[in-house]
């Protein structure tokens, strides 16, 4: 089972932007696509990306598309969300997460490891 850490979080102003990293150990890190969740106090995790495991296909969630993009490194066993432009509304704890599944995935039934979590706050 792979083991997931993540780091990169912060305060940071309305339009700034910041990246968070994914460290992973242990596990097939690069035969599973990587995903990143969110969640928002009072409110449910929230898809945000996912990263088939070549590093080809990414799929995002419409809220961060164009703004957010995901990247891995397999040799390094590494997993990013570089996230720019952020909002308010983007303020929440980032979770990366292995998927069991080789190809891009939203969904959490397909989670076999949860990072935990790093918090990103945003100013208005």
């Amino acid at each position: 089972q792979v083991q997931l850490v993540e780091s990169g979080g912060g305060l940071v102003q309305a339009g700034g932007s910041l990246r968070l990293s994914c460290a992973a150990s242990g596990g097939s890190f690069g035969t599973v696509a990587m995903n990143w969740f969110r969640q928002a106090p009072g409110k449910g995790r929230e898809f945000v990306g996912s990263i088939g495991w070549s590093g080809i296909l990414t799929y995002y969630a419409d809220s961060v598309k164009g703004r957010f993009i995901i990247s891995r490194d397999n040799v390094k066993k590494m997993a990013y969300l570089q996230m720019n432009t952020l909002k308010p509304e983007d303020a929440a704890v980032y979770y990366c997460a292995a998927s069991r599944l080789p190809r891009p995935t939203l969904s959490t039934a397909d989670v076999i490891s949860w990072g935990q979590g790093t918090q990103v706050s945003v100013s208005a």
